[in-house]
């Protein structure tokens, strides 16, 4: 029997959004080596994961097997996203009743699971032909810069220049959630045999790979840069219908800004305000994804998108900004926008799903980060990359962002020579991306080497 017919790979992600989505793309990418990929989630979050992956093939969806795991109903807590941590760490026991059968079936049984999974599929040690690794929905920089280094004692490979603007771990998490994490975390952690990171050496640095490759190797691990993984269409096969791509299709080249910051940021109503008055001051084409974060109860099959009724412009502002803005109060196809060639900026809030598909598709960054990964992840992108701005130093977390920096930030990215710069460096990436990617580069040789291992 040929190895890759009696392994089997479980994926098991996390039941937020972006986690969702990459850990997905990363099934299919497994599949098209002809190799069985079960994918474990919750009902509604399977739901969500294949709704909002419009940019695979779906052909490609089909050939994954979707399992709903089955939890006791019991009311969540309220907080986002504390209660899909919680919904989350109740799908141990449903997670291990699908191991034990698949074990008796399988050969060797291969699970990829999200870090703060960890706790739920920790069974599979117990199975002498099971293993597992860690997919990081992060890049190896934020990682190593922010986690291993520090603990290490190792020296981190930046400039002295850049390592003085480095941003610091203040304010990038809450403390009680690190704890209540590490509570269920700690005695787990050692146990899976390699990590995979969604980024590559052409995004993260060869020195900052290599870092963290030997610090996987003192460890006794092995380590796989194969990302992106993000799969993407070329714009003219686009299929899917959305009212935003239909507006897009009637603007100049390169000439929108999409403003969006992610399924898990809420901004107060007076930052809102300098935000519309910013975008309208700046008299640059634009789409605004205008939301709360998601919300819902996933333990109950409820995860909806805030449709961000209560949220408040300043008066007439939409009628002002008619045929230079669009405001988008759901779910908005982003993959899409990135790829249409009216789309020529993106601010944001730096998580790394979205760093990703604007690196893929060329389009720069201005950088505004609120928490977790993303300062770092914004500082990649405008310090060392250079394909961003700044819209404000993390510093300055705390304070507002006026209508007057939103408006020059938008200006010089959408209209200025030094935006013009960014924009070229951006493309160049975009190209670098894409032969890491094809055959012989050096992600698809990562892909490839996790293949092997895992089939061996």
């Amino acid at each position: 029997m040929d190895n890759k017919d009696d392994v089997a790979v479980v994926i098991a992600p996390l039941h937020l959004q972006s986690h969702l989505r990459q850990l997905l793309h990363f099934a299919c990418r497994i599949s098209s080596y002809g190799l069985p990929v079960y994918y474990l989630g919750l009902a509604a979050s399977n739901s969500q994961a294949r709704q909002h992956s419009t940019t695979l093939n779906p052909s490609d969806i089909e050939k994954i097997h979707f399992h709903d795991l089955q939890i006791p109903n019991e009311d969540p807590p309220p907080n986002i996203p504390m209660h899909i941590w919680h919904a989350s760490m109740r799908t141990r026991e449903p997670i291990a009743s699908f191991l034990g059968d698949l074990s008796s079936k399988a050969r060797r049984i291969v699970v990829i699971h999200d870090l703060l999974m960890s706790y739920n599929v920790q069974d599979i040690s117990s199975y002498p032909n099971g293993e597992s690794y860690v997919f990081h929905c992060l890049p190896i920089f934020d990682m190593y810069c922010s986690h291993y280094a520090p603990a290490a004692g190792f020296p981190i490979p930046l400039e002295e220049e850049l390592l003085k603007k480095l941003p610091s771990n203040d304010g990038c998490y809450n403390p009680e959630d690190v704890e209540h994490h590490a509570k269920y975390l700690n005695h787990c952690m050692g146990k899976n045999a390699g990590d995979i990171f969604n980024t590559s050496q052409v995004i993260d640095g060869t020195a900052i790979v290599d870092s963290m490759a030997n610090l996987a190797t003192i460890q006794n691990k092995k380590l796989w840069a194969l990302g992106p993984i993000l799969l993407t269409q070329d714009h003219d096969k686009v299929q899917i219908k959305h009212f935003c791509l239909d507006w897009l299709n009637k603007q100049p080249p390169k000439s929108v800004i999409y403003v969006s910051f992610g399924t898990s940021t809420s901004f107060s109503a007076e930052q809102i305000k300098e935000l519309a008055i910013g975008l309208e001051l700046s008299k640059q084409k634009f789409i605004w994804v205008l939301r709360n974060a998601d919300v819902g109860d996933p333990v109950n099959n409820k995860c909806e998108e805030n449709r961000s009724g209560t949220l408040e412009l300043p008066e007439g502002f939409e009628e002002r900004v008619k045929g230079v803005g669009l405001v988008v109060r759901e779910w908005a196809p982003q993959q899409e926008i990135f790829a249409h060639p009216s789309t020529g900026g993106f601010m944001s809030h730096c998580g790394w799903t979205s760093c990703l598909e604007s690196i893929i598709e060329g389009v720069p960054i201005a950088a505004w980060p609120i928490q977790f990964d993303q300062p770092k992840n914004a500082f990649l992108v405008a310090e060392v990359l250079k394909i961003g701005l700044h819209v404000r130093e993390w510093e300055q977390r705390n304070e507002l962002v006026t209508a007057s920096t939103i408006q020059n930030i938008v200006i010089k990215l959408m209209a200025s020579e030094e935006g013009d710069m960014i924009r070229k460096r951006a493309q160049e990436l975009r190209k670098a991306v894409k032969r890491s990617t094809e055959e012989g580069g050096v992600s698809r040789m990562e892909l490839d080497s996790f293949i092997a291992h895992i089939t061996r």
